[in-house]
């Protein structure tokens, strides 16, 4: 019987040998419990991430974290100055600072929430549930 090269590229053919101390492995069994997934398969998929093989990020997430890091540098500038003009004697107006703030934690909000999306999603795809 032909196989496809499908099937050919699932057989795990290979070893690769790692040694990890008795709390390493057990860090490295209790992450792979909680995705759902056999130390191997846990391993293997970290490593292929790790190489670029399979990126943990694809690229909506990179244009999204792109977009945040632009906030971010945006938030930045703005607290430089803020801070630029508490240090020449100039106080800053209520509403200069009231945005910042907001603006701040906006950005981080959103940082978190979509960080925790991609991980959510990463762990999917190591288990092969697709994102």
């Amino acid at each position: 019987m032909v196989r496809s090269m499908f099937q050919a590229s699932k057989r795990k053919e290979k070893v690769a040998h790692i040694r990890f101390s008795p709390a390493e492995y057990d860090a490295v069994e209790a992450a792979a419990s909680a995705a759902g997934m056999t130390v191997s398969a846990f391993v293997r998929s970290l490593s292929m991430e790790g190489a670029g093989v399979r990126p943990f990020l694809g690229e909506g997430d990179r244009l999204v974290l792109g977009l945040l890091a632009d906030g971010m540098r945006a938030i930045g500038g703005n607290l430089n100055q803020i801070a630029r003009a508490i240090n020449t004697g100039t106080v800053p107006t209520e509403g200069d600072l009231t945005g910042s703030i907001k603006d701040a934690h906006s950005v981080a909000t959103t940082l978190a929430s979509e960080l925790a999306h991609m991980t959510r999603r990463s762990a999917a795809a190591r288990r092969g549930e697709g994102a």
